[in-house]
This record gives structure tokens, C-alpha cells and sequence, in this order.
């Protein structure tokens, strides 16, 4: 038991200097809310998002992912950026997520890292590194390691941290010490549920297919016209639940990697985006977790964006951009004309 403990100490200790924030130790075996995960699967509130139907057996009981798998390293990096993260995006349009370097890249780099590391310590380890993919529930594993807990908003809210947090796992065949879960610290102050502005957030969870960020990023069809006016005029990504979150008001600056605006799209001009030609969706995308908005999702957000944007700065030459949008983007005449009359220049 000694060696055991010593070898977790040892792991936790590498992951920190790797630089993690937070390093929490899961078991492999069955995720405790796997009957939950299913039953939301069958209520079809993961909306488009097929790939989350698909391997289901391996999602709930990571120990199917690698040979052997004994334990799951699960790890956090923050990124709240340095100007208070409670305070409201401007100008909102790209979630703090998606503003700076590509995290999958970053934190799979790190885990490399790690795993080498590990592996000098540890000759027979055995692991595999996931970073917002493959079939993992990452924040059940991240819950279950006590790294933090689920929110009301169903991020994780890790102390200290809040839940501006970046989750990734390393699935491994070393018998580590599991961490105990933590005590929900959410209170009944519901200010994620009120600031949610399409309502997708209820008591009973998250129902992707009205969730902005699900709208945005992962649905690749036309977007329900009645949602239209409540998106607001974010191009990738929402973080209205998370700026009414009290558990962000005093989050420390983030990793810097992760943090740091990167141009153009971190301090995005709606009219540029909207005159964009694929080349300047590549160009503008490359190295930036946003490029997962295909070229044709990112004029789609942006002609809704700009139906919201009545009264900002810069509406005339929305308008010029839209009409010239509609000429050149016969599938985006709809939402184009509702913007324009939106403006006022029907």
C-alpha cells in the first residue's frame, strides 16, 4: 500500500509540473452516472451530436479504452483570462474558450509529456491521453477524482478555479489511489438558469439543441428560426452561464497558454467575418480550437449576429456586408434579410 500511495503522490506531483492545475485519481471501472448519460441520450437532448451515441459502452466504463486500465488521471488547466473572469465578454461574439491557442493541442502535448515522464518512474506503464475526445465523460471522471463538482450550469466547477477549465484524462493501467469526490458547493441562487438566454439550462440539466454553444459550434443545419433573436451575437461558443456563475467572480488568472487572445477572431470584427472567403476562415481559424465551426457555420452565426447587433457600432456596414452576403450565399438569404430588417435596412 505504501509504494501504491507513493507512486499517486509521485504521479500527482509530475502532472502539477507538467502544468496542470488540478490533478485528481478515478478508478476505470463503471461511471457513476452512466444511467443518467443514457436516459439524456434517449430524451435526444444531445440534439446532432451522434458521435455521443456511439460507443456508449466504452464512455461509461473506461477501462474498455486501454488494456489493463486500472486507473484514470483525470487533469485541469484554467483559463480565466487576467481582467475578471465574471465580467461580461466584449464583444461577445467568440466564447473565452475558443479566443486563444488550440487547447486540445496545448494539454495533449502536456499529457505526452507526462506519460513520458511517468514511464521513467513506472517502466510498465500504459496509458492513453484524451483531451476533449474520443469516448470519455470527462467531467463524471473529473467528479468521481475530486477535482471538482458538476455545477447547475453542468460545467465543472473546480475550487479555486471556478469553471473556466480546460478537462483532459490520462486512462492508464497503474493501480493508483482513487480520490474521493467532492460536496456540491452550488447554492439555490439559479443565476446560470436565469442568464441562460435560450432557456436550454433547467433544473432537470442541459438540453443541447436550444444551447447556444451546441448551436454555434456543433450543429452543422439550419438553426430554428424562433432562437434566432436569443443568440445574441455570439459567432463560436456562450459564456453567459458561466460570467452569472459566483463561483467565477474571483477566478484567478488562467494558464497563459491557454488565456491569451490570439487575432483575428479572438477580438473578432463581425462585418470582417461576414465578408470572409474561405481562405480567410482557414487563415483566421488555424491553431484555434473555433476551427471546428466549418466556414459555412461560422457566416451562418455571423448573419444571426448581426440581426442582434441593432444600435452597436459599425451597423452600416453590417448592412452592406449582409446585402453583398445574400448575393454571394443564396443559402443564407433567409437569415440575411431577417438581419437586415432587423437593422432597419430591409
Amino acid at each position: 500500500m505504501r509504494a501504491r500511495d507513493e507512486l499517486t503522490a509521485t504521479v500527482k506531483r509530475l502532472s502539477r509540473e507538467a502544468g496542470f492545475a488540478r490533478v485528481g485519481i478515478a478508478a476505470a471501472g463503471l461511471v457513476a452516472d452512466a444511467e443518467r448519460f443514457r436516459q439524456w441520450l434517449a430524451d435526444g437532448r444531445h440534439g446532432t451530436m451522434g458521435y455521443l451515441a456511439r460507443n456508449v459502452a466504452k464512455r461509461v466504463r473506461p477501462e474498455r479504452l486501454v488494456p489493463g486500465a486500472r486507473s484514470v488521471i483525470c487533469l485541469a488547466a484554467g483559463y480565466a483570462p487576467d481582467d475578471g473572469a465574471a465580467a461580461p465578454s466584449a464583444p461577445g461574439l467568440v466564447a473565452r474558450y475558443a479566443r486563444g491557442r488550440d487547447y486540445h493541442k496545448v494539454l495533449k502535448r502536456r499529457c505526452v509529456r507526462l506519460m513520458d515522464r511517468i514511464r521513467q518512474i513506472a517502466p510498465g506503464f500504459a496509458g492513453r491521453a484524451f483531451v476533449d475526445s474520443g469516448p470519455v465523460l470527462e467531467r463524471s471522471l473529473a467528479l468521481a477524482a475530486g477535482v471538482g463538482w458538476i455545477g447547475r450550469n453542468c460545467c465543472l466547477v473546480v475550487p479555486g478555479l471556478g469553471s473556466y477549465v480546460c478537462l483532459c484524462e490520462i486512462v492508464c493501467n497503474l493501480p493508483l489511489c482513487p480520490d474521493g469526490g467532492l460536496a456540491n458547493d452550488c447554492t439555490d441562487c439559479g443565476a446560470c438558469l436565469l442568464a441562460c438566454p435560450t432557456g436550454a439550462l433547467t433544473e432537470g440539466g442541459l438540453d443541447a439543441r436550444c444551447c447556444i454553444s451546441y448551436l454555434t459550434v456543433e450543429h452543422r443545419g439550419p438553426i430554428e428560426r424562433d432562437l434566432w433573436p436569443r443568440m445574441g451575437r455570439r459567432l463560436v461558443g456562450c459564456d453567459a452561464c458561466q460570467e452569472a456563475c459566483p463561483h467565477n467572480r474571483d477566478a484567478p488568472p488562467g494558464d497563459a497558454e491557454l488565456r491569451a487572445v490570439r487575432p483575428p477572431l479572438g477580438g473578432a470584427d463581425l462585418a470582417e467575418v461576414l465578408s470572409w472567403n474561405e481562405a480567410d476562415w482557414d487563415a483566421g481559424t488555424t491553431g484555434s480550437a473555433a476551427r471546428r465551426v466549418r466556414y459555412d457555420m461560422l457566416l451562418r452565426n455571423a448573419t444571426i449576429a448581426a440581426g442582434n447587433s441593432a444600435g452597436t457600432d459599425g451597423s452600416g456596414r453590417l448592412v452592406a456586408a449582409l446585402h453583398e452576403l445574400k448575393r454571394r450565399r443564396p443559402e443564407l438569404r433567409e437569415p440575411a434579410q431577417w438581419a437586415l430588417e432587423r437593422l432597419g435596412s430591409a
